[in-house]
């Protein structure tokens, strides 16, 4: 049965929700521009009622507060942070291949267009005029333009490549903070809600810290309660299948330095990531994603352009020869001089490698020094350098810039060498390259009138490290095969700068110094549709470019469209657990109606008590 002052504890209660109410809706309003804030709703339900012992029944006690709870709708965000890490990929594409783009849209302006097609005009004035140093000197000055033009082309991707790679370690300390972060408002969150209660602001912020991680690498989120519903979850985070944060512990990830490169055209340093105990973090993982994979395809993309072929060796042996592979021609040769090959699940590093032709079949069999004996026994166990990543990043596209330099180089060349300078001596090497130790060029080859004309082995080559190593005199001819020629050393014979008469115009200058036969050889090469399998010298780079546009374009697209599907999603979720400030400003008229006709019920049941005991008393 109900205390005579049961309609006063009614008010009371009234009184108090409201409040509450009156409360939580002043927080929305106040957090109605914080990123991340999730609109939240007092709960209230009738009080438990009481029997009554008349006609009448049960008798309502009032109101009670069950809680302040979140409007939030756990679908929307697993699907916002599946699209937030396709988005964080391809805006690292995007941002990336825009800078690639600029660099090459030169072809097309004042880049390899004006300077190829000046070094033939200069060629084509030096056909009407062979006898001419000054024509001779044109042809010289623009080669060398051009030979420029790749490489600042070369330093500007390799700059490119080591952002990339500068941001991929930002990434990796990012990572770690958010985990950190995470950790310790987790555990925040569960001694909070140990007690009761929902912490509610505690799990914005760590909802958008997750957001945020998932924009960096795709994620898997799991929040399971413990035990018997104490108020106490396991919260885990994991990063293709390994756990980043486990509740109040957190995993930390590191970057260190390649020791070895996987591409001769990569910078030095680049990084590869590891977890803390040394397990390694792949990155080129499918499941990785986010910006992470962007950065990393970027970086070390190359096409799926990789050596690979098969071994068979004994257990001890130091000398493995790869055979079938997947490489057969100098230009596309870009293995770095020492690295690691992989046998089998098994990696090595070698410290040199030797290329022999078979003459035939034109198969290269490469022979590689292991820098220590083999552990097991490999029979036909496959073979591989670096990595098969699907995707043209800057590995990729500095690859094509080696393979048309060399190809057209060698071309050029051997034009050239058949020829006679204006002092009836040998043609030498046009286009050369710097030995990056030395300094000094290499000669692709003896001159018609050396000693070693005759006995040069073209059908061989080696890296020129390890047991390969000669140490080649200074007054003898450095030789070298096109392999070492890049475009970060690309040059002119510095024998032609110095001397414009070294340039072999003719296979004939006892007859006549005009005659220009080698010149009209190498203007003909300009149109030569043999050398590229897309045609012509030019056609080979307009076909680059059109990749790059094509690459950057896509990029451009997918950034655009997963921009707009998350904007959509994020709509969604606002209509869920955004704060509309018109709908909280109604309900700060609705609570204060009912707080105020709460405090009418105290105030009339005071009255009413008041004759009771005041006026009614004996």
């Amino acid at each position: 049965m109900a205390s005579t002052f049961f309609g006063l504890n009614i008010g009371k209660t009234g009184l108090y929700a409201y409040k509450a109410a009156l409360n939580v809706t002043a927080h929305n309003i106040a957090n109605a521009e914080t990123e991340g804030y999730s609109r939240q709703v007092m709960g209230i339900q009738a009080g438990k009622p009481l029997r009554m012992n008349s006609t009448y029944g049960m008798a309502g006690t009032g109101v009670t507060v069950t809680g302040v709870n979140q409007l939030r709708d756990e679908y929307y965000d697993l699907k916002f942070r599946k699209n937030n890490t396709i988005f964080g990929e391809y805006a690292a594409k995007s941002h990336y291949m825009t800078e690639i783009e600029n660099y090459f849209n030169e072809v097309t302006l004042e880049g390899f267009t004006t300077s190829f097609d000046s070094l033939y005009k200069s060629l084509q004035e030096l056909s009407n005029n062979p006898s001419s140093l000054t024509a001779r000197t044109q042809v010289i000055n623009y080669g060398k333009s051009l030979t420029e033009y790749f490489n600042s082309l070369s330093t500007n991707l390799k700059k490119i490549q080591e952002e990339c790679n500068f941001e991929i370690r930002n990434m990796v300390e990012k990572i770690n903070s958010i985990a950190q972060q995470i950790a310790s408002l987790t555990k925040q969150i569960n001694t909070l809600e140990v007690s009761g209660g929902k912490a509610n602001d505690l799990r914005d912020q760590r909802n958008l810290l997750v957001d945020e991680l998932s924009q960096i690498a795709n994620i898997t989120v799991t929040e399971k309660v413990v035990g018997d519903g104490i108020g106490v979850t396991s919260y885990v985070i994991k990063i293709d299948g390994q756990t980043l944060v486990d509740t109040a512990e957190y995993n930390k990830l590191k970057v260190v330095p390649r020791e070895y490169k996987q591409n001769q055209n990569d910078i030095d340093g680049l990084y590869d990531v590891y977890w803390e105990n040394g397990q390694e973090f792949n990155l080129g993982s499918p499941n990785i994603g986010g910006a992470l994979k962007g950065l990393y395809e970027l970086r070390d993309g190359n096409n799926l352009h990789n050596l690979q072929g098969k071994v068979t060796a004994a257990a001890g042996e130091t000398f493995i020869v790869v055979t079938g592979t997947t490489i057969n021609a100098v230009e596309k040769l870009n293995i770095p001089e020492t690295g690691i090959i992989k046998l089998g699940n098994q990696e090595y590093a070698y410290a040199g490698f030797e290329v022999k032709i078979d003459e035939t079949t034109g198969e290269f069999i490469y022979t590689f020094e292991l820098k220590e004996p083999l552990k097991s026994q490999f029979v036909d166990a496959t073979a591989s350098i670096g990595e098969s990543i699907n995707y043209k990043g800057i590995p990729y596209y500095l690859d094509q810039m080696n393979e048309f330099i060399r190809t057209f180089s060698k071309a050029f060349n051997d034009i050239h060498r058949a020829g006679r300078d204006l002092d009836n001596d040998a043609g030498m090497d046009f286009f050369t390259a710097t030995n990056k130790v030395s300094g000094r060029e290499y000669v692709f080859g003896p001159y018609a009138d050396s000693d070693d004309y005759y006995y040069y082995d073209y059908s061989t080559f080696n890296s020129q490290t390890g047991s390969f190593y000669e140490d080649v005199p200074s007054n003898q001819p450095l030789y070298g095969s096109y392999y070492f020629m890049t475009a970060e050393n690309f040059t002119i014979n510095s024998m032609l700068i110095n001397n414009p008469r070294n340039f072999a115009a003719s296979t004939d200058v006892l007859n006549g110094i005009d005659n220009n036969d080698i010149v009209e050889k190498l203007i003909r090469l300009k149109d030569d549709k043999s050398m590229f399998g897309t045609g012509t010298p030019a056609g080979f780079m307009q076909t680059l470019v059109a990749d790059i546009g094509i690459d950057t374009r896509k990029a451009n697209n997918f950034t655009q469209s997963q921009e707009n599907i998350l904007k959509a999603i994020s709509n969604h979720k606002l209509s869920i657990s955004g704060v509309d400030i018109d709908e909280e400003a109604m309900n700060l008229v609705r609570f204060q109606n009912a707080y105020n006709l709460s405090a009418k019920v105290v105030s009339v049941m005071n009255e009413i008590y008041d004759k009771l005991i005041n006026y009614m008393g004996v």
